[in-house]
């Protein structure tokens, strides 16, 4: 992989303190719920297919009394995309040379009371330049105040920067997180943002702010729900949700299928899926 730039090397610190600071959240979460469960880290390397060094990443999971299973990875990977793949990512069909930097985030908690949760946020170059992530909640047993939390805070993020963030990429999101197959949406929603080039200082300020507000939101919404009394309809919900989950992953998720497509770490693309679920 080619010495990283300015930009790049700005993204990949930023993506790599984002989850360092998230996975001691989390932990802090563990430990007041009497857990003594931490982060397990695992680096990987990648190699291009044409042989030469093609980054890597380090896939970090834990599993504890209330996150049951939890990944938060990071990635800088480079080289070049693979046959007709190129023409399908944004400004690759010309040229084949890509650079991707990001982190990844999946949260399946332990109470069906507590919303799962996805979030990820990325920078990637080919001939183009642009960012591009979000974040979604996945309730089995959804609370309106939970939702509008969540919303609330993304909302705070996007306004600061263009009042006309929000409502595009709740959007988008709505249409993304969508299991036609099944004809339900994966939970209640985030935002979905992708291809956001052109001001790259600004948009890099937006892309952190993202990670800063989800951040925020979601460990106030764990600690509300975690200590709720649940029953076996409860967890029965919670396991048919996650199968819902695991379908969108496995079909529909463009991330799922970049990792694949650029040969990514199989145990790190493959984290987002839960320890457990039901089909009927």
């Amino acid at each position: 992989m080619q010495p990283l730039d300015d930009r790049q090397t700005a993204a990949r610190q930023w993506f790599e303190s984002l989850r360092d600071s998230i996975c001691a959240e989390f932990e802090a979460i563990e430990r007041e719920a009497g857990s003594d469960a931490s982060f397990a880290y695992t680096p990987w390397d990648r190699t291009d297919p044409s042989g030469e060094p093609g980054g890597g990443g380090v896939r970090g999971v834990m599993k504890g009394r209330v996150f049951e299973k939890v990944g938060v990875n990071v990635s800088t990977v480079g080289g070049s995309f693979e046959g007709d793949f190129a023409r399908t990512i944004h400004g690759a069909a010309e040229d084949p040379r890509f650079f991707a930097t990001g982190i990844s985030l999946v949260a399946h908690m332990a109470n069906p009371h507590v919303p799962a949760v996805h979030m990820n946020t990325r920078y990637l170059v080919t001939t183009k330049a642009w960012f591009g992530g979000g974040a979604d909640l996945n309730p089995p047993i959804p609370y309106d105040a939970d939702t509008a939390e969540f919303h609330a805070a993304l909302k705070e993020a996007c306004d600061a920067h263009d009042p006309a963030h929000y409502p595009r990429f709740k959007q988008w999101a709505d249409d993304y997180f969508y299991i036609p197959h099944r004809k339900v949406h994966r939970g209640v929603g985030g935002i979905f943002y992708d291809h956001l080039e052109g001001d790259w200082d600004a948009n890099f300020a937006f892309t952190r702010d993202v990670g800063r507000a989800f951040l925020d939101a979601f460990p106030r919404i764990v600690r509300r729900r975690m200590e709720t009394s649940f029953t076996d309809t409860d967890k029965a919900r919670q396991l048919e949700w996650r199968g819902r989950y695991a379908e969108f992953n496995l079909v529909y998720d463009r991330g799922t299928l970049f990792g694949l497509k650029t040969g990514g770490n199989i145990d790190a693309i493959l984290m987002s899926l839960p320890p457990q679920a039901t089909w009927d």
